[in-house]
């Protein structure tokens, strides 16, 4: 997701050139801020006002209780002796005060481990073998070809991407069983390691959830993971189809929700793309930018409600907020799989595209500031809201600085153009944005999946420490854009055979603009 700017084409004397404007920037959406957003926000904190509630009142009855001696607790007892109806409404209350908390009380949700894919060498697509094949398969007339060239050099991505083995052929080979073969390498791949990793037996598995928009073969991706795997027959799996690149947020709060119901067990969640059967083969310059920008990857989390695995999980999951602007005819259409004026399959990008994302993330960061910035944040945050509306917006709202909510952001490696104006509009700084740009380049777009990459690099520059937080956030098609946010339990080590492992002492590099 990204490049929102019109292309404009010129042809004179025989050459082609194509100019591109970035006309299209994301808006300054913490200037223009809904107030029935923010009430959201304060109603998620209020839902847990419970728990906020009783653990002071714990702390002063036993401070209280500290502090008596064997005559206080003898009056006490005598006193309780000649008011048994008030001893009986009281532990009655109690009891029932009791009951509620420990009924109603989300039970806390461990990532005991993650694995991202890295796919062998042989299928690195450095520019000018992409542009090369892209020549020789003669799909595309000269000013695409110059408009690729172009999207590349700005994209922010790398000599080192990965593109599908379909792909490599001449002519490319976009067949069902490729893209079979493409999704089993990746899924498997991310899977076999994380197992290892981990020692958990697939038939410990209870929950498996499985996100890829555009390839929805029958039997499914997670049919497929059932089989491969041998998983138990009473294994509750999901296949999410067409959610786009935020659906991996969406499968965490999936995984979630289900092992809110279901105890003492694993949950898995396989988030990927496919690119076999997706490539664009017209010359229609929207639907040309998917093919700069999307690569090869895949990741594989595990997600446990077992209280033993917090010992050696990694990360605890604190809040998960979705947005979704699919009410929004705009919104929905940005991003786009359609047939072109020729008949070719592709996925179609909308001019509107970077303002509907900056209209999104503004709700969905308004959502989330209530519940996760420090109460002075909130207060200064909250006034100036309260002051604008009063004076008819001719006051400039406060902008938060979410930097004191988290220590590292995950920001989904959509595009340069993403990540240049989400380091602008939060105020970022470079070391904030470098897992995001660092994935960019190394891995390019893999689209659910660039959250767990963007993870695994700031684990293997050995950043994490305990009790940071962090702040995934995506975007996709719908439109969507999907926050989580995870608390580091321990000082986090990369797992082994990480993404990064053959290349991380080369990063960060610099990235031409």
């Amino acid at each position: 997701m990204d490049q929102g700017g019109p292309a404009h084409v010129a042809a004179a004397g025989g050459h082609v050139g194509v100019r591109i404007h970035h006309t299209r920037r994301l808006p300054d959406f913490l200037q223009s801020v809904n107030l029935k957003y923010v009430k959201l926000g304060y109603h998620y904190l209020i839902s847990n006002l419970l728990t906020l509630c009783f653990i002071p009142l714990t702390i002063v009855t036993l401070i209280e209780a500290s502090q008596m001696d064997l005559r206080d607790l003898r009056d006490l007892w005598l006193h309780l002796q000649y008011n048994l109806v008030s001893v009986i409404i009281c532990s009655a209350f109690l009891v029932f005060g009791l009951t509620v908390y420990i009924m109603t009380r989300p039970r806390p949700i461990y990532l005991v481990d993650y694995s991202c894919y890295r796919p062998p060498d042989h299928l690195k697509a450095p520019f000018h073998r992409f542009m090369d094949h892209s020549r020789q398969t003669n799909d595309f007339d000269d000013s695409s070809l110059e408009f690729q060239r172009k999207i590349l050099e700005r994209s922010g991505l790398g000599e080192e991407t990965y593109v599908p083995e379909a792909m490599h052929h001449i002519p490319p080979r976009p067949s069902m069983a490729a893209a079979r073969e493409e999704a089993e390498e990746v899924m498997y791949g991310a899977l076999d390691n994380l197992f290892a990793n981990t020692d958990v037996k697939p038939k410990d598995i209870g929950i498996l959830v499985v996100n890829c928009s555009l390839f929805n073969p029958t039997p499914s991706l997670s049919a497929m993971i059932v089989n491969k795997y041998k998983l138990r027959g009473n294994i509750r799996s999901f296949n999410l189809g067409g959610m786009g690149c935020s659906a991996g947020v969406i499968a965490v709060d999936l995984a979630k929700d289900l092992l809110q119901i279901h105890r003492n067990t694993y949950a898995v969640v396989v988030s990927t793309e496919n690119i076999t059967q997706n490539w664009y083969f017209g010359n229609k310059k929207s639907m040309l930018i998917p093919n700069c920008l999307f690569r090869v990857g895949g990741s594989a989390v595990l997600l446990s409600n077992k209280a033993v695995d917090r010992r050696r999980a990694k990360y605890r999951l604190v809040h998960v907020v979705r947005t979704h602007k699919g009410a929004d005819d705009k919104a929905f259409r940005c991003v786009y799989q359609e047939q072109d004026d020729k008949g070719k399959t592709g996925v179609s990008l909308s001019k509107d595209l970077m303002a509907i994302a900056g209209g999104a993330l503004k709700t969905n960061i308004t959502t989330l500031g209530p519940i996760v910035l420090p109460i002075s944040e909130q207060m200064l945050f909250f006034s100036s809201l309260v002051v604008k509306k009063l004076l008819n917006g001719d006051v400039k709202p406060y902008i938060p600085d979410f930097k004191l909510a988290f220590d590292h952001f995950c920001i989904h490696a959509g595009g340069r153009a993403v990540i240049d104006e989400l380091e602008k509009n939060l105020q970022l700084l470079p070391i904030h944005v470098e897992a995001s740009r660092m994935t960019l380049h190394r891995f390019g777009n893999t689209s659910s999946s660039s959250i767990w990459y963007e993870l695994a690099y700031t684990e293997a520059k050995g950043r994490m420490r305990k009790g940071n937080r962090v702040w995934q956030i995506a975007f996709g098609s719908g439109f969507k854009c999907n926050s989580a946010v995870w608390e580091a339990l321990r000082n986090v080590q990369p797992s082994g055979n990480g993404p990064w492992e053959d290349s991380i002492d080369k990063y960060p590099v610099k990235v031409v603009s």
